[in-house]
């Protein structure tokens, strides 16, 4: 009927749960008890991990999970070792591996980000140059906007 109460648990999934690597973040209303929400969140386990949010903030997860330029900067990588003379399918390979691996050590570690990027970062070596470029061009900011523009269309629809 309509204009009834209903039992709602929304979801906001991505792309990685293909590879049981998502993270599906979700919220449920007031209707549903705590029985039906471990059901749902067993199942979202899955293919990944379930996380609960407000729902205000499931198309920011959505957005960041989801529509985040992960697949473009593995890309830029390959481009890097390709440029530099490493074949294609060996390239995809080092910048997948490396990001998969990074992406780890963040979840596993408890450090921060940043906290890790300066473990890497010795004075005057290479990594310490690649990230001087980063932030002369405007990495970050590049990215943190972009993100916040795709949140912003997400909000939209």
């Amino acid at each position: 009927q309509f204009g009834k109460p209903t039992k709602i648990i929304r979801t906001a999934p991505n792309t990685p749960a293909l590879v049981g690597e998502g993270l599906t973040a979700y919220h449920a209303n007031e209707l549903v008890s705590e029985d039906e929400v471990a059901y749902v969140v067993r199942l979202l386990e899955s293919f990944g991990s379930a996380l609960e949010l407000k729902e205000s903030l499931l198309d920011v997860s959505a957005t960041v999970g989801g529509s985040s330029p992960v697949y473009m900067f593995i890309e830029a990588m390959a481009d890097s070792g390709v440029a530099e003379g490493l074949p294609r399918a060996q390239a995809y390979e080092i910048s997948a591996q490396a990001v998969l691996g990074a992406a780890k050590m963040v979840l596993e570690s408890g450090k921060h980000p940043g906290e890790l990027k300066d473990q890497v970062t010795s004075p005057s070596g290479s990594t310490i140059e690649g990230v001087q470029v980063l932030d002369e061009r405007g990495f970050r900011g590049t990215v943190i906007a972009a993100l916040r523009t795709a949140v912003a269309k997400a909000r939209s629809l």
